[in-house]
């Protein structure tokens, strides 16, 4: 169990020992490639320690890395700000932002997968404006009116993911509780529903709904996501919220164990297209 920069530095440091190993380099003749002791990739392979955008290209140019996708998924988790010279959109927000929220929305716009159970709140990238401020408002006591703005325009703009090409590919397992809490009155809470629905129907997104009458079920004790990538399945990470930070879990076991619990709720959830009908049934107050 860590927290964002180490998750990225250790699966960083095994995708790189991957690459050369893959290109048939010791670790002593990688170093010798690229002018460092032998020791520092040792360091940099185990995640001992972190390693910079820049030297992260020198062994991927050594290792004649030339997967375009692959070494910008690499690059951001050595932290690099930028992608062909070009500031990443929330390097506009790092003054307001904290590190574990930049971390989450630095792996949310590289993967290419996400899953998520949701026990509260419609997930950030179906929320409409409205529904973003009275939640982020609920979320954060005293927040002043121009810091509330800045992060409903982040939130919004998270949402790009699912517009982009390749979109990612969102499934979503809502518990009945995130339909029927009322957040930002009944007129919010209505349009709120008409874009889950209008969002069940892209093709990208794969929309369930959990009933009550589900009763107790494996994702009761709360939420998490479950990222997965391009390229390499061994980057993927389970992300599990708490009220002031971030867990990643990486371990192939805690892995596992989401991906199995993921696929069990989508079991006893709704179908999609009973789910789109349990929707529209509770926007018209049934």
């Amino acid at each position: 169990m860590q927290h964002g920069p180490a998750v990225r530095r250790r699966k960083l440091g095994a995708e790189l020992r991957a690459l050369r190993t893959g290109a048939g380099l010791t670790s002593g003749e990688a170093a010798r490639l690229v002018g460092w002791h032998q020791s520092k990739v040792s360091r940099v392979e185990t995640g001992a320690s972190g390693v910079k955008p820049t030297d992260v290209r020198l062994l991927l140019d050594a290792y004649d890395v030339r997967d375009a996708q692959l070494r910008e998924l690499l690059l951001m988790l050595a932290g690099s700000e930028d992608v062909g010279g070009r500031h990443h959109w929330w390097h506009a927000y790092r003054g307001v932002l904290p590190p574990t929220y930049r971390d989450f929305i630095s792996l949310e716009s590289q993967a290419c997968g996400m899953r998520t159970l949701e026990t509260s709140v419609v997930p950030g990238l179906l929320q409409t404006p409205e529904y973003a401020r009275a939640v982020t408002r609920a979320a954060v006591d005293g927040l002043a009116e121009d810091r509330l703005d800045t992060l409903v325009e982040v939130r919004l703009a998270r949402q790009d993911v699912l517009r982009s090409q390749p979109p990612l590919e969102l499934s979503a397992v809502l518990d009945e509780a995130v339909l029927r809490r009322e957040v930002g009155g009944p007129d919010v809470m209505a349009r709120q529903l008409e874009r889950l629905a209008e969002a069940a129907r892209l093709p990208q997104v794969r929309l369930q709904v959990l009933p009550f009458a589900a009763g107790a079920h494996i994702g009761i004790t709360g939420p998490f996501v479950i990222f997965s990538f391009p390229s390499t399945s061994d980057l993927d990470v389970v992300v599990l919220d708490h009220l002031t930070s971030s867990v990643y879990l990486e371990r192939k076991e805690d892995l596992q164990a989401y991906t199995e619990a993921f696929t069990t709720l989508q079991v006893h959830a709704l179908s999609p297209e009973d789910s789109l009908d349990y929707i529209a049934g509770i926007g018209h107050g049934a």
